[in-house]
């Protein structure tokens, strides 16, 4: 599921477009929010669907090598440790990923090749070595080796990697909070998981998918109020020449502590700044973090921040 800094940052994202376009129809830039929101799902269930092609593709393998003109012991009597692991017989009948797959028209079946090389890769692996001889049979360890071999050797493969960014621009950016969905996925799954076992949803609860709308809507109805207020605390810099970046962490962070009175005033500025070290310059940080202090008193000054409940003021 996506946390709410990632849910600030594709905000941040359709609001940056939404400014540098001729176009300032809301209605349609919060269709696109939302719409890129959900083709993160798209990835992630791409990436179970891999993990099923690997199965595939293994399987191939092996009836292949039973076909060599002069097949080894171990070709005819393979080791089949890896085709069976355990959790992914529980993902192949998993009833939620299938409907999945077959609504978003998801396919591997044109990149055999690529799933070929990286089950190679995986397959001259010591963790793969070490699985095929350990005579731990428990699901919990099936889990966990699949875990590793995602960590290692699929979720940061650049070949694979920039196949999901030809197919969305975006993806490249979404693999850093997809990733850690999909070893949660993978440690979700138990013995005695049936084929009803959910997998995790886009977003945590329906407040996740408000604030979104909300955090969007009303940075982009405050824009040339914030920006007006921003200028007042910032008058020894020309407001043309701070990055358009700052200014846009800054509005967000404005319509956020005045918008929503269930979030303390301390998480709103720890998230823009934080968020500023990423898509902004390296003293981004000191400069936001200055001049949202100052705004935060201003603001308070003005009865323009309510918060309701114990200590959300801080």
């Amino acid at each position: 599921m996506l946390n709410r800094r990632y849910l600030r940052i594709k905000v941040m994202q359709a609001l940056y477009a939404l400014f540098q376009s001729e176009d300032k129809d809301l209605l349609k830039g919060e269709r696109a929010l939302l719409k890129g929101i959900n083709s993160i799902y798209d990835l992630y269930i791409y990436q179970l669907a891999f993990f099923l092609e690997l199965k595939h593709v293994a399987t191939v393998q092996m009836e292949e090598a039973k076909k060599k003109r002069l097949p080894t012991e171990s070709d005819l009597n393979p080791n089949l440790k890896f085709i069976e692991n355990k959790f992914l017989e529980k993902l192949a009948i998993n009833q939620q990923l299938a409907n999945e797959i077959q609504k978003r028209k998801i396919s591997w079946n044109n990149e055999f090749e690529l799933v070929r090389k990286i089950l190679n890769i995986i397959k001259e692996s010591k963790e793969y070595e070490s699985y095929l001889t350990s005579n731990d049979d428990s699901f919990d360890y099936h889990a966990s080796f699949f875990a590793d071999i995602f960590k290692y050797y699929i979720s940061d493969h650049e070949i694979l990697n920039h196949l999901y960014e030809e197919k969305n621009m975006y993806w490249g950016d979404d693999l850093f909070i997809v990733n850690p969905m999909l070893v949660k996925t993978i440690t979700s799954f138990k013995e005695d998981s049936t084929e009803q076992h959910k997998l995790l949803p886009l977003y945590k609860d329906e407040e996740d998918e408000r604030f979104v709308k909300k955090l969007y809507t009303q940075t982009a109805l405050q824009n040339d109020e914030s920006k007006k207020t921003i200028a007042d605390k910032t008058k020894n810099w020309e407001v043309e020449r701070i990055a358009m970046m700052d200014i846009l962490l800054m509005q967000m962070a404005i319509a956020e502590l005045t918008s929503f009175s269930n979030i303390p005033v301390k998480v709103t500025l720890n998230e823009f700044i934080e968020i500023s070290k990423i898509y902004s310059s390296p003293k981004s940080k000191v400069f936001i973090n200055g001049i949202l202090d100052k705004l935060v008193i201003d603001l308070q000054k003005q009865n323009r921040i309510t918060k309701t409940g114990r200590g959300l003021m801080q």
